[in-house]
């Protein structure tokens, strides 16, 4: 037992090595467009706490989603971030599966330059929107009486530059029109609907979204406009970019592609498609 254990481990971390060959590959002609996608999720995180220094506080707004979701109180604003979360790291587990996996379809650094490409444009709409029209929060501690309603202006632009990204994600106000939870979990959800292979999965992730954007109303997080501009700003914006770039390269036959592979690991290619792996279908 332990001798088997011992060689499906080593067989194992072959085929991670070989996968971290051809990934790290892509990643030489691909590095600059990851790069700009994170460094502008470190914008996007500053531009929310620049708008928190100008929110105002203010009665609630007329909504039609909090008429008819009852409130679920402050207690439970957890219940939303756990959907979030699910939805969100499985999302990047997926996305680092043919590392493991023999069946794919995917690269991963090809599948991120994709996704960075729809939350930036996606960002980029939500900074132009939440900066053009200040509406009063309606989460709880955007509230009037709150201490966390409003923030004193910064005596040094360094204050605005090194946010405290937990405290900018759990009390921001003001960054409302739209919702950033839902952008990215329709981006992931979109994503995986056209990329994965499991048809349960796909129902399972947009069944997610629907819950998602009910929890955020009933959770008080965002008004209705900011769930419903998502839905639709998100998938427009996705299918725009779609069109105008190529399509994703994928794997032929659901095995990795021997031609992407250095010289040096060309055997060690083949000794791992010819080691009697068994394809699993995700």
């Amino acid at each position: 037992m332990t001798v088997h254990l011992a060689r499906e481990a080593s067989k194992l971390w072959r085929k991670m090595c070989v996968e971290a060959s051809i990934e790290v590959s892509l990643l030489a002609g691909s590095w600059k467009y990851i790069l700009a996608g994170v460094v502008f999720q470190y914008i996007h995180g500053v531009a929310a706490q620049g708008i928190h220094y100008l929110h105002r506080p203010g009665p609630t707004l007329q909504d039609t989603g909090y008429f008819l979701l009852q409130e679920l109180g402050e207690d439970k604003a957890y219940v939303s971030e756990t959907v979030f979360s699910l939805i969100f790291f499985s999302f990047v587990l997926w996305t680092f599966h043919p590392f493991v996996y023999q069946s794919k379809r995917i690269y991963t650094v090809l599948i991120w330059c994709r996704v960075l490409a729809y939350l930036v444009a996606c960002q980029f709409l939500r900074i132009i929107t939440f900066y053009s029209t200040h509406l009063p929060g309606p989460n709880y501690h955007c509230r009037e009486g709150s201490k966390l309603a409003k923030m004193p202006p910064p005596e040094r632009l360094v204050e605005v530059l090194l946010m405290n990204f937990s405290k900018g994600v759990n009390y921001g106000c003001g960054d409302l029109i739209f919702s950033s939870h839902m952008i990215f979990s329709l981006v992931f959800t979109r994503t995986y609907h056209r990329y994965g292979m499991a048809r349960f999965i796909k129902i399972s992730a947009w069944l997610l979204c629907v819950i998602q954007s009910i929890l955020i109303l009933a959770s008080r997080k965002h008004y209705t406009v900011d769930v419903v501009v998502a839905w639709y700003t998100v998938n427009l914006v996705t299918f725009f970019i779609d069109r105008k770039l190529a399509e994703l390269r994928e794997r032929p036959s659901g095995i990795m592609s021997p031609s992407l592979l250095p010289l040096s690991s060309k055997e060690e290619f083949q000794r791992l498609v010819n080691g009697n792996y068994v394809g699993i279908t995700h």
